[in-house]
């Protein structure tokens, strides 16, 4: 498959305004101009950038609801937070804070932010002290191949705490995760089927709050 015919494939289902297309060109292109020297995503994925990254983090677009102030975990290269920040530039209030202790990832985060306008703030920290130190509350939680289900509650609690949501996208293990992190958590969750992948699932995440018997 080309770029190209992975693009129109994407856009197909991408449920943004052709304004926001233009963001997502300029976002590829600076990803596969970075990726020569930073090593940003998988290589063997970058010829399906467009389904495998894009369009799968946009699917998330739908279940926002009135999230405004949204904490993305382990960032890497924005998927899916800088996806979120791109398609809701016009959005009054919107924002997404792009958590990534790797500098290199960080700083192309801020490129991306700068080039295309996003309401993006990149902190380059580690997710444990971003969370520790951060003085707001967060309406939504993301996170996109980032850690097993029991660690990524162990990531947000606090801000789980505060009200916020979460919304994670997993693979195929969901089940098992999910299992593993009743063990500690009361969990009201629901697993919505991915989009993009037919193994994979979205776990949305109401409340969480840690087990006394955990």
């Amino acid at each position: 498959m080309t770029l190209e015919s992975d693009r129109r494939e994407a856009l197909q289902s991408l449920p943004v305004s052709r304004e926001t297309v233009g963001d997502f060109d300029l976002y590829v292109e600076l990803l596969q101009r970075w990726q020569k020297i930073k090593n940003l995503v998988a290589p063997s994925t970058l010829s399906q950038v467009w389904t495998r990254h894009v369009a799968d983090s946009a699917q998330l677009l739908p279940l926002l609801g009135k999230a405004r102030t949204i904490v993305d975990l382990g960032s890497g290269a924005g998927f899916p937070g800088m996806v979120l920040a791109i398609a809701n530039k016009s959005v009054s209030g919107f924002r997404v804070h792009l958590v990534e202790s790797n500098g290199r990832k960080a700083s192309f985060l801020r490129e991306v932010a700068r080039a295309t306008g996003a309401p993006a703030t990149v902190h380059a920290v580690r997710i444990e002290d971003f969370v520790s130190n951060w003085p707001d509350r967060a309406d939504l939680i993301t996170a996109r191949a980032l850690a097993s289900l029991p660690e990524l509650l162990d990531y947000s609690a606090e801000l789980l705490k505060t009200g916020a949501r979460a919304l994670f996208l997993k693979g195929q293990d969901v089940e098992q995760e999910l299992t593993q992190a009743t063990k500690y958590w009361n969990i009201q969750a629901e697993l919505i089927p991915s989009l993009t992948d037919s193994t994979g699932q979205i776990v949305s995440i109401e409340a969480a709050t840690r087990r006394l018997d955990g």
